[in-house]
């Protein structure tokens, strides 16, 4: 998978492009929403088109458990099942084996995990993830890793590389020796690992693509290491993979760290984020941060952000919404959502714009001399 039509800022390693897939093409940078269970939480399809929605990701851990794979197949695949006609990535399920790390057995083979829903027992290795990620039909597959906890001695970091380079080389192979079940192309992406040693992250970096996926993704980051780390191995592992293939940090982040890491060479991200704040009421504006739950927002009859396009932001103001949120009405979950998914791909979309008109530099300035990460608050 190459990125086509690359730009790149003469004064940084941010670049712009665009990836295709069957299910149609994606410009990038890009943010992608997590549908988790098959749905962005509280936004329908339209919602996500509306919002500027190119990609969403799904999880291969959560959708095997409920409603399982059987069920989606028999769909017609993901993109049928939860009716969304654009690209698809779905991770591997090595991050739901780091983040719920004492329901599982690990060992060479993979990972034996104990149901978060009713405790039955379950296999996930290498292949099986592959398997599923076949029925489910997504555009972009994730190869399967073990995501290193934080803190981990470099010793420890390097055993989980390592095996995490024998499962994806697994992944590779088992992946190529299936075809796909509905008709349209899936890529493979390898997952480089090596916590926060330079050295390892150099190394999973360079062994990958020596097995020649089609694209590559930074994971085992954003798990409670400084930002400091997170930027200095985003920045170590760019330089080393391929200039013309898709670079994919997970589960990252904060409007800030998606500014930063584009700055690094990184074309596409994922996070809870945005929609996960919206149900608290942490809205995101090119100030910064706002809680619109705060007793400050109850007599402001204008919209969240001035410069927003939003369905919301063109119909509601912060006083509306602050009622909602008092009165638990369901519909503000929902408004709060398109909002934020919305801030994040402008946000996005105007960095790809400062890229292609090589000023990517005063864009960057000029963000972050607005974006006040501390303003959200105030007694509700």
């Amino acid at each position: 998978m190459q990125i086509d039509a690359l730009i790149t800022c003469p004064h940084s390693k941010a670049r712009a492009g665009e990836i295709h897939t069957d299910h149609g093409s994606i410009k990038t940078p890009v943010f992608m929403p997590v549908g988790t269970a098959g749905s962005v939480k509280s936004l329908s399809p339209d919602d996500l088109i509306e919002t500027g929605s190119q990609i969403i990701l799904g999880n291969t851990y959560h959708l095997l458990l409920r409603p399982g794979m059987e069920i989606i197949q028999s769909a017609g695949g993901l993109h049928k099942f939860m009716s969304w006609q654009g690209p698809i990535l779905t991770d591997s399920g090595g991050y739901q084996v780091f983040s719920l790390g004492q329901m599982n057995k690990i060992s060479e083979n993979g990972v034996i995990f104990q149901s978060r829903l009713d405790g039955s027992r379950h296999t996930l290795s290498p292949e099986i993830s592959m398997d599923i990620q076949r029925s489910l039909g997504s555009d972009i597959v994730m190869a399967f890793d073990e995501c290193t906890s934080y803190p981990s001695m470099q010793q420890v970091a390097q055993t989980s590389m390592e095996l995490t380079h024998r499962w994806e080389q697994r992944s590779l192979k088992h992946f190529r020796s299936i075809e796909p079940l509905f008709g349209h192309a899936q890529q493979l992406f390898g997952i480089v690992q090596g916590s926060v040693y330079p050295e390892l992250r150099k190394t999973s970096a360079q062994t990958l693509v020596e097995m020649g996926f089609d694209g590559y993704a930074i994971g085992g980051l954003s798990v409670g290491e400084p930002k400091e780390d997170m930027m200095a191995m985003t920045d170590v592992v760019t330089d080393v993979l391929p200039q013309d293939q898709p670079r994919y940090l997970m589960g990252v982040g904060k409007p800030e760290d998606l500014v930063r890491a584009v700055a690094l060479g990184v074309d596409m991200f994922d996070c809870v984020l945005p929609t996960r704040n919206a149900r608290h009421g942490i809205m995101f504006t090119w100030d910064g941060p706002v809680s619109v739950k705060a007793a400050r927002e109850k007599d402001v009859h204008e919209p969240l952000d001035a410069d927003c396009e939003c369905y919301t932001c063109r119909n509601f103001s912060r006083a509306y919404l602050r009622h909602l949120f008092k009165a638990n009405e369901l519909l503000v979950y929902r408004l709060a959502s398109i909002h934020n998914i919305h801030f994040y791909h402008a946000l996005m979309s105007r960095m790809q714009e400062a890229i292609q008109g090589k000023r990517f530099l005063q864009f960057q300035t000029d963000f972050f001399s607005k974006y006040n990460i501390k303003r959200a608050g105030g007694a509700s």
